[in-house]
């Protein structure tokens, strides 16, 4: 499972770790990634991405994940994401119709 950000797009950084006699040794820094469930009121249930904390507040500011995801240019959605905005826009096809 790769360490990126379904909403930002963060991933690892690459650099130098620098001792105090200056000896350098590759390290990385890995971004703040966190499980976090949304309930989509669309599809009924509850939807489990890896975030970072900056993308969990993403999402919380555009109104929940249902807004985010039809909201948001499919350019900047990651593959989970266009998925998810495909399923959501079945679903609500389908309540549309019912």
């Amino acid at each position: 499972m790769a360490r990126v950000c379904s909403v930002t797009g963060k991933k690892p950084h690459f650099g130098n770790k620098v001792s105090h006699a200056n000896n350098k040794s590759r390290r990385r820094w890995q971004p703040n990634l966190q499980v976090c469930s949304f309930p989509s009121e669309i599809m009924g249930k509850m939807i489990a991405l890896r975030l970072t904390a900056n993308g969990i507040r993403t999402v919380e500011h555009n109104g929940g994940i249902d807004a985010w995801l039809l909201n948001t240019p499919m350019s900047r959605l990651s593959e989970t994401a266009r998925k998810l905005r495909k399923q959501l826009q079945k679903a609500q096809e389908r309540t549309k119709a019912a």
